[in-house]
C-alpha cells in the first residue's frame, strides 16, 4: 500500500527516478469511530507524484523561476508495483521486491515510450492496456 510521503521508483523512460507520493487521487478515506486513516494506493491506482531526482537532461529538472519548477516537478502516475502483497481472486498473493509507478499524460497513458521491470496483471482490469503491452513481464 502507498500512502502519503512514501518514496516510489519511477519505472519508465522520462527521465525521472525517484518521486514522492504527495496525494492519493478518486479513493476515500476510511473514517470509523473517531479514526481517522490516510487515503492508501493500491496496484492500479492513480496517485499525484512530486519528483525528486531525475536525469539532468530530462524535463522534471530547471526552470527559469521557482514557480516553474514546482510545478514542473509534479505529475500523475499509476501505481504498477507495491511491496505490499496483493491478494488475487484466486487466493493467491503478489508481492513486488519496490513500489513503482508510471508517469501518466492528461489521456491516462504513459508518458515514457517503455515501462522496465515487471508490472501487476491487475493494471489490466483497471484499462491500463498501454503500460501493459510496454511492460516487459506481466505478472
Amino acid at each position: 500500500m502507498i500512502q502519503m510521503q512514501t518514496m516510489v521508483d519511477v519505472a519508465d523512460n522520462t527521465g525521472a527516478k525517484r518521486a514522492q507520493v504527495i496525494a492519493v487521487i478518486g479513493k476515500g478515506s476510511t473514517a470509523r469511530r473517531g479514526k481517522y486513516r490516510l487515503k492508501r494506493a493500491d496496484v492500479g491506482d492513480v496517485v499525484l507524484v512530486a519528483v525528486k531526482k531525475a536525469l539532468p537532461n530530462s524535463d522534471f529538472v530547471g526552470g527559469a523561476t521557482r514557480k516553474d519548477r514546482s510545478t514542473r516537478r509534479k505529475a500523475r502516475a499509476v501505481v504498477v508495483r507495491t511491496r505490499k502483497a496483493t491478494r488475487r481472486v484466486d487466493g493467491s498473493y503478489v508481492r513486488f521486491d519496490s513500489n513503482a509507478v508510471v508517469l501518466l499524460d492528461a489521456n491516462n497513458d504513459p508518458r515514457g515510450t517503455r515501462i522496465f521491470g515487471a508490472v501487476a496483471r491487475e493494471l489490466r482490469e483497471r484499462g491500463y492496456m498501454k503500460i501493459i503491452s510496454l511492460a516487459d513481464e506481466v505478472v
